[in-house]
């Protein structure tokens, strides 16, 4: 099995109202350095197969289930084999 993690961005074009209310909330406890936050996920999978054919399977299942293509980017890294 390998490791897959998946990062789930918003696109720059959609307001993220997490990311602002975390901002404010850092800014108000004295990180006034921050000047933006965006929130987003990671979604980890293992995975059988060969890397060729993980990054094709994780591509599709991110383009038919885990990512809203609408609002969100996405990026994957394949990792090393699980258990080693």
């Amino acid at each position: 099995m390998t490791k897959v993690k998946v990062y789930v961005t918003l696109r720059e074009s959609v307001v993220d109202p997490q990311g602002i209310a975390a901002k404010e909330a850092l800014q108000t406890i004295g990180y006034s350095e921050v000047e933006s936050v965006r929130i987003g996920k990671l979604i980890e999978l293992e995975i059988a197969g060969t890397a060729a054919e993980i990054e094709t399977r994780v591509t599709e299942m991110c383009d038919k289930l885990l990512v809203n293509k609408v609002i969100e980017n996405y990026s994957f890294e394949i990792g090393e084999v699980a258990g080693k």
